[in-house]
């Protein structure tokens, strides 16, 4: 698969977010790579959600569904993705300007690595914080990761599998895991690739990391690693590379081509 000019999708899976999904569309087209395509996928919104997407453009790829949670949404959206490179933004958040052309040219430059993050930027009206991630070790686990922050190679999806539909909410988080048990090579650049909006009826606002989902996801990954003789130390090391000088190094020496 050549990344020179990669068809890109973007799945945004949508839920009553009236007020800000034009916001997130329009941070879409601002990008300047192309081709591209834009789904939408509507969860079952009570509001005036899908008469607002429909009045957004003939460009957007809009289909709705029963209300079946986020993670059969952009389930539904991968079904429907054409591109090589796939990539997900929530209907409430929205990208910088540059972010694509960023994170495909890590792609470019380093063909081995399968997912490339980034750095989020929390706005609205809860909490305004710019958030350096980073993982140190178990204590933090998976706590700040964000599907709209990244992009994906399609294959990571046939490596990996989909999203857990039995899973409400930390179906990210439990996706992100699984990639690491498959080792999935992993990037987190220095960049903001998301503005993550949190206001009083965003996912953020309703769940926590001490969260039971939570709990028994970590649980079902320490029962697979076990099978294989891998143990919770291992959850963390390897998992990413990060975009610093040591990073940077280790990518110059083995991964680029």
């Amino acid at each position: 698969m050549g990344f020179a000019m990669p068809f890109v999708s973007v799945i945004i899976p949508a839920y009553n977010c009236e007020r800000f999904i034009a916001e997130a569309v329009e941070s879409v087209r601002r990008q300047d790579h192309r081709p591209i395509e834009i789904i939408v996928v509507d969860d079952g919104s009570t509001d005036g959600t899908s008469a607002h997407v429909k009045n957004l453009g003939k460009d957007i790829r809009y289909v709705h569904q029963s209300n079946r949670g986020p993670a059969a949404a952009r389930n539904r959206g991968i079904e429907m993705a054409k591109g090589e490179v796939f990539t997900f933004l929530d209907a409430d958040d929205y990208w910088p300007e540059n972010k694509l052309e960023i994170q495909l040219a890590h792609l470019r430059k380093y063909p081995r690595i399968e997912v490339v993050l980034g750095r989020i930027q929390f706005t609205g009206s809860l909490t305004e914080a710019d958030m350096k991630i980073r993982f140190e070790g178990p204590d933090n686990t998976m706590v700040n990761i964000n599907l709209g922050s990244g992009i994906f190679k399609r294959a990571v999806f046939e490596k990996v599998g989909i999203f857990d539909e039995s899973l409400r909410h930390f179906e990210d988080h439990d996706w992100f895991l699984r990639a690491r048990e498959k080792d999935v090579s992993m990037v987190i650049l220095e960049n903001i690739t998301l503005y993550y909006r949190r206001h009083e009826n965003s996912m953020s606002s309703r769940k926590s990391e001490d969260d039971p989902t939570m709990i028994q996801i970590l649980k079902k990954s320490l029962d697979r690693r076990r099978q294989d003789n891998k143990g919770l130390a291992e959850l963390l090391p390897r998992f990413f590379d990060f975009d610093d000088r040591k990073g940077t190094q280790k990518h110059r020496e083995g991964d680029s081509e």
